[in-house]
């Protein structure tokens, strides 16, 4: 099993991850640093995924540099390099970029057209955008 990975000097952006690469993430990042046997057992009830399956996405989230792997010990310690909120903004500018060239109105339309709503939403969105005007 090969753990050879970016280093964070070498990206300017977080990489790009899997739909699956994402579920791993998400067990991790919470957990701050975790086994494979830990990652495992935090998707237990969520994935019917094999420990290798796990094993092999843990590997190429390392290969992409998204996780470090302490293999001083006998059980890999994985680390994030990069936050869930990096993540996500690497994948909403991807996002945005690739189906709405770059532009938020009509994504933010797009959006609400079909979603009702909450009141607490709404003045949510509100304050971002207050925080947002020039």
């Amino acid at each position: 099993m090969s753990f050879a990975n970016k280093s964070q000097q070498e990206r300017s952006e977080p990489p790009r991850i899997s739909d699956a690469e994402w579920t791993i993430m998400k067990a991790i990042w919470p957990l701050k640093t975790a086994t494979a046997r830990q990652v495992v057992e935090a998707l237990a009830g969520e994935t019917t995924w094999k420990p290798k399956t796990i094993q092999t996405l843990v590997t190429r989230l390392v290969q992409k540099g998204a996780l470090a792997a302490d293999t001083s010990r006998r059980d890999y310690v994985f680390t994030p390099l990069v936050t869930e909120q990096e993540c996500r903004q690497a994948v909403s500018r991807s996002f945005l970029a690739r189906v709405f060239d770059g532009e938020i109105a009509p994504f933010l339309a797009c959006l609400l057209e079909r979603k009702k709503l909450t009141r607490k939403e709404i003045a949510e969105l509100r304050r971002i955008l207050d925080e947002k005007t020039p």
